[in-house]
C-alpha cells in the first residue's frame, strides 16, 4: 500500500489540457503536493508513443531517466507521451495512471481514465464524463476572492469561453463574429456584462474582432498574452451564465462543473466524440435548449474529478 505522505507525480508533454488534467486527479486524491515532469521525447519515442523501444528510459528526456531510476511509488500522465513514459516507470514498480485513450491495449498501465465518449474499456478502465478539471465550490470561491473587482461589472454577467476550430468542430470565424455579435446585441438590449476568454488556438484577427463588438459595452477580455495574469477562476467564479465554443472537451467540462446555466456556441459544427460529448450533456439537462433563450432552472454541476479520485484510491490501495 502506498503511505498517504508519498505525493503523486504528474507526467505531461507540457500541452496545457493534459496538464490541468493530470494536476486536477492529482490534487483530488489528497496525497500530498504532487511533483511536475514536462517530457522532452527525441525520436524515435516521439513518434511511437506510447510502444516500447530498447532504450526508451532515455527516450523521453534527462528528467524521466533520473526519476525511472528511483520510480515513485504513484504517477499519473495525460497524453500519448506520457502513456509511454508510465509504461517506463511501471515497468520498474511505480503504479501508473493513464488519462485519455492510448490507443493501445490497456493492460499496459494498472488504471486507465478516459472520457465515456471514447470507446475503450476494460476492467482496469475508469470512464467520466467530459474531462478531469479543479472546478468546485472552493475553487470557484477562490476565484471571487482574487478577482473581487469583477463583482462592480453589472449583471447579468456573462462568460464568453473561446477556443478555435478543430477537425472534429471545424467552425469558420464568421460564425463566431456572429455569435459575438448576438451576445452584444442581447447584453445592449438586456443589460449586463462581458468576462471573456480566449487561448492560444484562437485565430488572432478573431480575438481583436471580439474586442472591437464588446468596445462600448461593460466587459473584461483577457487574451492569451499581454493582458496580465488570467482571470479564469474569476470569470467562471462572478459569471451568472456561460457560452463556450464547441470545440474543447475541457473547457465545456468546466463550464459545467459551475453551477450556471451553460450554452454553447456553433453547436452544430461539432462532429464525433465532441457532437456524442454534447448530447451525453444535452440528456443530462446541463445545456440550455435554445441558444442565448436563458432558462435559470435547478443545476446540477458536473463533477466527475472527485469520484473518479475515490475509485482510483479505492482500486491501487492509496492512503
Amino acid at each position: 500500500m502506498v503511505k498517504r505522505s508519498s505525493a503523486p507525480w504528474t507526467i505531461t508533454d507540457g500541452r496545457a489540457g493534459n496538464v490541468r488534467q493530470a494536476v486536477a486527479l492529482a490534487s483530488a486524491l489528497r496525497l500530498g503536493t504532487h511533483r511536475p515532469l514536462v517530457l522532452q521525447p527525441r525520436a524515435p519515442w516521439r513518434w511511437l508513443s506510447p510502444r516500447r523501444l530498447p532504450g526508451d528510459v532515455r527516450g523521453y528526456g534527462e528528467a524521466l531517466a533520473t526519476l525511472a531510476a528511483e520510480p515513485p511509488p504513484l504517477a499519473i500522465g495525460c497524453g500519448r507521451q506520457a502513456a509511454g513514459a508510465l509504461r517506463v516507470l511501471r515497468a520498474r514498480g511505480s503504479k501508473v495512471v493513464q488519462i485519455l485513450d492510448p490507443r493501445i491495449a490497456a493492460r499496459h498501465w494498472d488504471l486507465l481514465v478516459v472520457p465515456e465518449h471514447d470507446a475503450l474499456r476494460g476492467s482496469n478502465v475508469l470512464t467520466l464524463l467530459g474531462s478531469l478539471n479543479p472546478v468546485d465550490d472552493d475553487w470557484l470561491s477562490l476565484g471571487r476572492a482574487a478577482f473581487a473587482d469583477f463583482h462592480a461589472l453589472p449583471g447579468p454577467r456573462t462568460a464568453l469561453l473561446v477556443g478555435g476550430p478543430t477537425p472534429l468542430a471545424p467552425w469558420d470565424e464568421a460564425g463566431m463574429v456572429r455569435v459575438f455579435q448576438a451576445l452584444a446585441e442581447q447584453l445592449r438590449s438586456e443589460g449586463g456584462s462581458l468576462l471573456a476568454t480566449t487561448s492560444r488556438r484562437t485565430p488572432p484577427a478573431l480575438a481583436e474582432t471580439l474586442r472591437a463588438i464588446f468596445a462600448d459595452l461593460p466587459h473584461v477580455i483577457w487574451g492569451d498574452g499581454g493582458d496580465g495574469v488570467n482571470p479564469y477562476a474569476g470569470l467562471l467564479g462572478w459569471a451568472q451564465r456561460v457560452v463556450v465554443s464547441p470545440d474543447s472537451v475541457n473547457l465545456l467540462s468546466e463550464a459545467c462543473a459551475t453551477r450556471l446555466p451553460v450554452a454553447v456556441a456553433l453547436a452544430d459544427t461539432a462532429q464525433g466524440r465532441l457532437a456524442r460529448f454534447q448530447q451525453q450533456l444535452r440528456e443530462r439537462g446541463r445545456l440550455q435548449p435554445r441558444w442565448l433563450d436563458w432558462q435559470c432552472a435547478t443545476i446540477e454541476p458536473l463533477r466527475e474529478t472527485t469520484r473518479v479520485a475515490a475509485e482510483v484510491k479505492a482500486r491501487l490501495g492509496l492512503g
